[in-house]
C-alpha cells in the first residue's frame, strides 16, 4: 500500500474514532439509595394524601449536558404511605395489584431542550397498560461523590390519571389525578 493511501486510511480511521467517541454517551446506574418517587392525591376532595415508593432501578443516557434517554422501574410492592393497612389495600387489586403488576415502567422516546428544562416524551406503563406521558426533566447537579463516583442528577413532576390505567377504585373518593414526583441520582458507569 503506498503511503498516501496509508495515510489517508488511517485519517479515515482516526476521524471515525473521534465522532464515534462524540457521539457517545455516558451511561449512568439509577441510585436507589438516593432515588425518590413519591405521589399526591386527594382524598375526600378535603385534603391531599401522599405515598412513595421505596425502590427504584434504571439508567439514563446523558449526552453533554442532556438526557438522552431515560428509563426506570418501580417495585410496586415498595409502596409506603406511613400507613401500613392503607399500604396493604394500595398493594391489593383495587389499586396497583402488585401480586400480578409488579414492576411500573417508564421508557424515554424522545428528548427536547426547552429553556431551562428537557421535554421528555415516553411510555409509562402500570396495571399491564401503557400509555403514553409528557414530562419535564430538570438537571439539578453533577459531580464527584466522597467515594470517588460522578453522579448526575435529575427532577422531575407531572400528573397522570390513574383511571386511564384501568385504576378505577373510588374515583368519587379519591383524586383521579395523581401528581408524581422523581428525584434521581445516577452513578456513571
Amino acid at each position: 500500500m503506498s503511503p498516501k493511501i496509508t495515510r489517508i486510511a488511517l485519517t479515515l480511521a482516526v476521524s471515525a474514532m473521534l465522532v464515534g467517541a462524540a457521539d457517545a454517551a455516558d451511561s449512568y446506574s439509577i441510585d436507589g439509595a438516593h432515588s425518590f418517587v413519591m405521589f399526591q392525591v386527594n382524598h375526600l376532595g378535603i385534603g391531599e394524601s401522599y405515598g412513595r415508593f421505596n425502590e427504584m432501578s434504571g439508567k439514563i443516557e446523558v449526552e453533554g449536558e442532556a438526557p438522552k434517554t431515560i428509563h426506570f422501574e418501580i417495585n410496586a410492592e415498595s409502596i409506603d404511605s406511613a400507613n401500613a393497612d392503607r399500604d396493604k389495600h394500595l398493594k391489593s387489586p383495587d389499586f396497583f395489584n402488585v401480586k400480578q403488576f409488579p414492576v411500573i415502567k417508564f421508557a424515554s422516546k424522545s428528548v427536547q431542550k426547552h429553556g431551562d428544562h428537557f421535554e421528555v416524551a415516553g411510555d409509562l406503563s402500570m396495571l399491564g397498560v401503557t400509555k403514553p406521558i409528557s414530562l419535564k426533566a430538570y438537571k439539578t447537579g453533577e459531580g464527584k461523590d466522597p467515594w470517588g463516583n460522578y453522579r448526575t442528577g435529575w427532577h422531575s413532576e407531572f400528573k397522570v390519571k390513574r383511571s386511564d390505567y384501568g385504576m378505577n377504585f373510588m374515583l368519587d373518593g379519591l383524586g383521579d389525578e395523581v401528581t408524581v414526583v422523581v428525584a434521581v441520582e445516577g452513578i456513571k458507569q
